[in-house]
């Protein structure tokens, strides 16, 4: 049975990752493109390729095969240093990412309106990339790179290394395509980054609650009846009255929440509840870890 299930979590994962590289390529070719948004990324180095070469090749060298022969010694070199292992799933995401490319055609669905470009481009964009992150992997490019360069220089991080270069081929655009479309691609870096955060963050958000009351045994009690959630109870000493109290804690859904207070509200009305947001929840009831 377990290996049935870590064969269903596999092909999951797979199909998270084509859709996602779909989605990410479709921003490209159908959004950033056509209006020569540069927001970083191998991709946005292409966007700058296909627009230089523009005037020796007759639409200027493909996103695809630019993307791909970016990555490639990319690849090749992270093989040497990290190993077979490290590659793993980025390199289908980026061979991936590179068919897309090639398969969908570029086509302005925007028509050329900016601000309609940033968002949906940007929303598409980070749903991609949210979908490719949660299949444990990634579409190669500047964060391949910064691993590789921050496997020589410690002292940074690999997102410093990342936002450095991702920086310098924004400036790239600017140069290329001027101020007007390197601010909008800022814009539409953010919207992205927003949304692939809450792609991730949102499917396993929970809410956590600190409960300090007198009641705490039948308020306990009461949460993992009727609720069925567990509950931890801390030892504390209030400073003020230096009285030992039992504060206790449980995590529960968003939805559980409201009638978590309005229990405890009814069990002891002095009570003093603190919520906070619970970014990822692993164990029974929650999620489950797949290290897969």
């Amino acid at each position: 049975m377990q290996t049935f299930w870590y064969r269903q979590s596999k092909i999951w994962d797979w199909f998270l990752l084509v859709i996602g590289t779909g989605l990410v390529a479709v921003s490209i070719q159908c959004v950033y493109d056509p209006i020569r948004l540069v927001t970083g990324g191998f991709t946005g180095l292409s966007i700058i390729v296909k627009e230089i070469t523009g005037s020796v090749i007759p639409g200027g060298i493909p996103l695809w095969l630019t993307n791909l022969a970016l990555n490639i010694p990319i690849f090749l070199i992270a093989y040497k240093v990290k190993g077979k292992r490290f590659i793993g799933r980025t390199l289908v995401g980026t061979f991936l990412l590179s068919a897309w490319l090639y398969v969908i055609p570029s086509v302005d669905v925007m028509g050329g309106d900016y601000i309609l470009a940033v968002l949906f481009g940007g929303v598409t964009d980070g749903v991609g990339m949210g979908l490719v992150l949660l299949a444990k992997a990634t579409t190669g490019g500047t964060d391949m790179v910064a691993t590789l360069i921050q496997h020589h220089v410690r002292h940074y991080s690999i997102v410093q290394i990342m936002q450095v270069l991702d920086g310098l081929i924004v400036l790239g655009g600017l140069y290329v395509f001027g101020v007007h479309a390197a601010l909008y691609a800022i814009v539409a870096i953010f919207v992205t980054s927003k949304v692939s955060d809450t792609l991730l963050e949102g499917l396993k958000f929970s809410k956590a609650a600190y409960i300090i009351t007198d009641e705490y045994e039948l308020v306990a009690k009461k949460i993992m009846e009727e609720f069925e959630r567990g509950v931890t109870g801390l030892h504390a000493r209030g400073m003020y009255s230096g009285h030992e109290k039992c504060v206790l804690y449980c995590v529960v859904s968003p939805k559980e929440i409201v009638r978590v207070k309005e229990m405890v509200a009814q069990t002891d009305p002095g009570a003093f509840v603190i919520v906070s947001d619970a970014r990822e929840v692993l164990g029974e009831g929650f999620g489950e870890y797949n290290g897969s």
